[in-house]
């Protein structure tokens, strides 16, 4: 048999395979700069802060600065009144005009303002009964000469409800208390436990939580590759990686 005389034609492959591995070279490229963004730009979305703080009776306003910026965005009040009638109050006050407490909705008690005592679990956001009193805050226990009263009376632990503004956007966050009312003696014991409060704004928070939904994804790109990237790094090599990507085929 003759064979055709000539040179093989082989120019078609190659210009095939290299238009190949030009192509999962830019896809491999590509891969690896999407990844490398998604890991720049994932990043918490809850500024949590523990605390072990005593609200002390008669020890003036504890600040409490959400996110940390110096100026503070709510106070926490514990008073009591030793002389004649004993008596003892304990609420949370708003520091800036804006800010606002998740409220009962209506005065918990004949001229004032109470504040919520939200459970675990509970969404703070734009739907929540916020209210504000510039004058006297929204009580929480108050323990007068006679009688007993506020939202706060009977619990242990629970959340404020908050809202606030930073450089000019309203944000939602949440502050822990533990609670310990002794009524024959009219003492409140408080404290402050931690607080929470997401960086997006205007999006709801969930007392209790101190992690945001995307928290796990820039520690994902520490992981070894998959074998998929590797495949393409390998096929990026050009010819003398074809022929590893073949073994590996094999």
């Amino acid at each position: 048999m003759n064979r055709p005389s000539g040179p093989r034609k082989t120019a078609n492959l190659s210009e095939s395979i290299h238009q190949q591995l030009t192509m999962y070279a830019l896809a491999a490229s590509a891969a690896g700069v999407g990844a490398l963004g998604l890991g720049q730009t994932a990043q918490a979305k809850i500024v949590y802060t523990p605390a072990n703080v005593n609200i002390v009776p008669n020890g003036g306003l504890v600040h409490l600065d959400l996110n940390h910026d110096g100026s503070p965005d709510f106070g926490l009040s514990n008073k009591l009144r030793t002389t004649s009638a004993s008596a003892a109050t304990l609420k949370v006050v708003q520091e800036a005009s804006a800010n606002e407490i998740w409220g009962k909705g209506r005065p918990c008690y004949t001229g004032f303002s109470c504040a919520a005592a939200l459970p675990k679990g509970r969404k703070v956001g734009p739907r929540g009964l916020f209210q504000q009193d510039p004058k006297s805050g929204l009580f929480m226990v108050a323990l007068p000469h006679e009688g007993t009263w506020g939202p706060w009376l009977n619990v242990k632990q629970a959340y404020l409800g908050l809202k606030f503004v930073i450089n000019g956007t309203t944000h939602f966050g949440w502050a822990r208390l533990k609670l310990s009312v002794e009524r024959t003696s009219k003492t409140i014991k408080a404290t402050l436990t931690g607080y929470a409060y997401e960086t997006i704004p205007n999006k709801a928070i969930i007392t209790g939580a101190t992690k945001g939904p995307d928290d796990s994804e820039p520690t994902a790109f520490l992981n070894p590759p998959t074998p998929e990237p590797a495949t393409l790094g390998v096929l990026a090599m050009g010819a003398p990686g074809l022929s590893i990507w073949r073994r590996e085929e094999n």
